[in-house]
This record gives C-alpha cells, sequence and structure tokens, in this order.
C-alpha cells in the first residue's frame, strides 16, 4: 500500500513492498513472454519463404507493436490484480493472465519453432478467447485493465487473420 512520507516537507509518498508486488510480478511476467516470444520467433529462411498476404506489416513492426502490447498487458495485470476485492480473487485474475501468457508464448512455438502454422492456428483460437476471458474477468474489478487489453485483442485478432492467410496459402500441393 501506498503510505504518506513520514518527513512532512512534501516528498513523495513510499511505497511499502506489498504494493510492489503485483507491479514486479506483472512487469517480469510480460518481460519473460516477450523475451521467450523473442527468442522462439524466427524470420529466417522458412518464414521468408512462406506465401503471405499483401497487407502483411512489416516485420520491423511486430517488435514494436508487442513492446506496446506486453507493456499494456503487464499494467492491465497490476491493475486488475491491485483492484481486485480479496486474495481469492486476486489469485485467480493472476492465474488467468500467467494461463494467457502461456498460450502467447505457445503460439510462436507452434508457429515458428515447430513450424506448424497449421497447428498455430488452431491455437490462436484459444489464445484469443483467453483475452476475451481476461477482458471479462478484469472488467468485474478494474475500469482501466479491460481497456488496457484491447490492443492485445485486436493484435492477435489480425494475427489470426494474417496466420488464417498463411495457412491458405500454403497448402501442400496447392
Amino acid at each position: 500500500m501506498i503510505r504518506e512520507a513520514a518527513h512532512p516537507r512534501g516528498r513523495a509518498p513510499r511505497v511499502s513492498g506489498a504494493a510492489l508486488v503485483p507491479a514486479l510480478v506483472g512487469g517480469g511476467a510480460a518481460l519473460l513472454i516477450a523475451i521467450l516470444g523473442s527468442t522462439l520467433t524466427d524470420t529466417g529462411p522458412w518464414y521468408r519463404a512462406l506465401a503471405k498476404p499483401s497487407w502483411t506489416p512489416p516485420d520491423a513492426a511486430f517488435g514494436a507493436i508487442w513492446t506496446v502490447i506486453l507493456a499494456l498487458w503487464g499494467a492491465a495485470a497490476v491493475a486488475a490484480w491491485r483492484a481486485a476485492p480479496d486474495s481469492r480473487r486476486a489469485d485467480w485474475l493472476v492465474g488467468l493472465f500467467a494461463l494467457n501468457g502461456f498460450l502467447n508464448i505457445l503460439w510462436s512455438l507452434l508457429f515458428f519453432r515447430l513450424q506448424r502454422p497449421d497447428l498455430a492456428l488452431l491455437e490462436v483460437g484459444l489464445l484469443l478467447a483467453s483475452i476475451l476471458w481476461l477482458i471479462v474477468a478484469s472488467a468485474r474489478h478494474s475500469r482501466a485493465a479491460p481497456l488496457m487489453l484491447l490492443p492485445y485483442l485486436a493484435w492477435v485478432s489480425v494475427a489470426a487473420l494474417l496466420n488464417w492467410e498463411i495457412v491458405r496459402l500454403n497448402v501442400p500441393g496447392a
């Protein structure tokens, strides 16, 4: 919790350790997802050889977009956690964010490392469902958290359409 500074000279309030835990966990989880996702993402020869739709964003855009989205994801996790009325609901929200992070990383593994856009297309449905679940669950306790997740939902929706088109354009024998 934030408490008033003991010194009355207008110093910034001190933050207790308990208030820092959600920020450290949320920020750390977002950073871990970013690191693992980027480690699994290989835009080398296999990816470059795939037929892609004309509206595919440039490779350079993905890193910038994911940086913003994961920063918002971490902030949403912190906002939802702090707004939860009790530890049981906070734990539930943290679990939902953890599941979503796992599904996010799993998509990169399936698409890039295993080079299976078809399996990634199936998995992206679960990822989208988990984002919607996060939005609904966090909206019960926080006004800000679900709003911060909307760009994530939009971007993964675009990624799902791109994934669909890559599968369609790269059907063996077509």
